[in-house]
């Protein structure tokens, strides 16, 4: 009978643990969010989450891995908002929409982790003094976008342009949608990402033999 229960016992001990995990990560994204990185410990992490600080370290090896358990939580929460979203359009330019409506869709409901990843992007630092979280952090991200323009360039939806370049620069466009929002709560959101699709709709689609010949 011992060895038949001891992998429920198992299974049961590694759920415990996955859920204190997720606790800790919780309780660490709205530190960060209220207090700012400068202001968040793992004390003031413990004292949110109702726990010894010494239960944050037996899961987490410090501060700075705990804070890169958020980053990946939040983008993989991200990517499995966005990508449904996206992914079922049956055109490059849909999933252009789709992606950017999205997003701002996620940080509507999500501001906390938003703005925890900001004070994390901010100011994490490598030994050498470097961002820890830089530009070329995003690549998924701007390789995940360039793949949408290249399949609306091969459908004929879109122009000829440089799909890094344009991808880029909606990421940018993103970030300063949500900083804008940050600052001003009562900012549309929804009506903000609506403007960036169809600005970037506009960018973006081939020209019509129509336009081309009036010009």
């Amino acid at each position: 009978m011992q060895s038949k229960n001891r992998p429920v016992g198992q299974k049961r001990a590694s759920f415990i643990e996955e859920a204190r995990r997720t606790q800790i990560i919780e309780s660490a994204i709205e530190t960060f969010s209220d207090l700012g990185y400068a202001n968040t410990s793992l004390a003031r992490v413990a004292e949110r989450a109702g726990i010894s600080k010494s239960v944050i370290s037996y899961h987490f090896a410090g501060k700075t891995e705990l804070m890169e358990q958020i980053v990946e939580q939040v983008y993989l929460d991200i990517a499995q908002f966005v990508l449904p979203r996206t992914e079922k359009e049956t055109t490059a330019t849909g999933a252009l929409r789709a992606n950017i409506r999205s997003v701002a869709e996620y940080m509507r409901d999500h501001r906390a982790q938003l703005l925890a990843l900001g004070e994390i992007f901010n100011n994490l630092r490598t030994p050498e003094g470097e961002r820890r979280y830089g530009v070329a952090f995003n690549e998924q991200v701007y390789e995940g976008r360039e793949a949408i323009f290249r399949r609306g360039q091969q459908t004929g939806e879109f122009r000829a342009f440089d799909p890094r370049v344009m991808s880029v620069t909606v990421q940018s466009a993103i970030d300063g949608m949500f900083g804008y929002w940050v600052t001003y709560p009562e900012h549309d959101l929804e009506a903000h990402a609506d403007e960036l699709a169809d600005l970037f709709e506009h960018a973006t689609r081939a020209e019509r033999p129509d336009e081309k010949a009036n010009r």
